[in-house]
């Protein structure tokens, strides 16, 4: 007897052709899609850059481990292949990450410019709701909102060029469809290059930025763990805590108050939170924290980051793999190493 699916239907008869098929025939049937899907988005993106209205690319809402590994350098790489200049590119994002777009967008704006932090947190979760997740796969009420905001800011009509553009790319190599060189041909990457803050900072500081989510959970072991880590940081030097308490996303510090550690909460609005913290990293001599978005950040500014998880099989090892395959390429294969607490770097 065939399974039934939630709708109370047996599976389609796609799906169940696909089941007879053999894997190698899926696989090479995958990827020829994602190749014709390819094509169609290049010719999109060829009559984007064909225009001459300027481009709002954007708006950015998600996690900024993906804005920095994939749409950042998705970005450079259109600019750089369709001859895009910097003054027809308008970085749209939130949080102060405007200083990641440069040099290829000549402007940007900040969406938590256009409305108050708590009505974009409630949006954004209405927004993900809807969607089933967190990353852009598609335009939502909440994009268009802040697209219109930004037609207004810049007195003209502008083409959007939407992070689901992205998203459609760079599927196949998430499924496991393509391989790495995928990712690589549609991308270009850079050392990112933050502005300093407008004030002093220690001299030899670590940055630190720990934090709860899939891969390091609110236990007492982790935080017992996080607090004796920075403990002994602080007695090699200065640490700077990355904690803002300016919450955007669904990340819940667990930084413990020691009176070692040097915090930047008064530095800190919520339309700069991430400039803050980002000059900060850039300044570091080394990051420490939880794996996730700001273990990539450190890295791609030239800082050596270490990393720490405890639950494996909870984050996909594709993105690793690239980040790592981008520092290897740069010369700086050593620049991030990852740590499951209690065993050993992740190789």
């Amino acid at each position: 007897m065939l399974p039934v699916t939630a709708n109370g239907r047996g599976p389609t008869l796609g799906a169940r052709a696909r089941r007879l098929l053999p894997s190698p025939v899926r696989r090479a049937a995958a990827r020829l899609v994602s190749e014709r899907r390819a094509s169609a988005i290049r010719r999109e993106l060829a009559s984007l850059a064909a225009g001459d209205r300027p481009i709002l690319a954007g708006p950015w809402l998600g996690e900024v481990g993906f804005e920095l590994l994939y749409w950042i350098p998705f970005l450079r790489w259109f600019a750089e292949q369709y001859d895009v200049p910097p003054d027809r590119l308008i970085a749209v994002s939130r949080g102060g990450s405007a200083a990641w777009y440069a040099p290829f967008a000549g402007r940007s704006h900040d969406a938590l410019s256009f409305m108050p932090l708590d009505d974009f947190k409630r949006k954004n979760e209405d927004r993900s709701g809807r969607l089933g997740e967190q990353k852009q796969v598609a335009a939502t009420a909440l994009d268009d909102e802040i697209v219109g905001f930004v037609r207004q800011a810049e007195g003209r009509a502008v083409s959007v060029l939407h992070p689901s553009t992205m998203y459609r790319l760079f599927g196949p190599y998430w499924w496991g469809h393509q391989p790495l060189e995928w990712v690589r041909q549609y991308a270009r990457f850079a050392t990112l290059q933050p502005p300093a803050l407008p004030v002093g900072l220690p001299a030899n500081y670590t940055a630190v930025k720990f934090y709860f989510n899939d891969c390091f959970k609110d236990t007492p072991d982790n935080r017992a763990f996080v607090e004796r880590t920075i403990r002994a940081l602080a007695e090699q030097g200065p640490v700077m805590s990355l904690s803002t308490g300016v919450a955007v996303d669904d990340h819940v510090p667990c930084e413990p108050d020691i009176a070692a550690t040097q915090g930047i909460r008064h530095l800190l609005a919520p339309h700069s939170n991430l400039l803050v913290q980002s000059a900060i990293v850039a300044g570091a001599r080394r990051f420490v924290g939880t794996y996730g978005g700001f273990a990539y950040l450190a890295p791609l500014c030239g800082v050596p980051a270490v990393s720490y998880y405890t639950e494996p099989g909870t984050f996909s090892m594709r993105h690793l793999d690239l980040v790592r395959d981008v520092l290897r390429s740069s010369g700086r294969p050593d620049l991030l190493d990852v740590i499951e607490v209690g065993k050993g770097s992740l190789r």
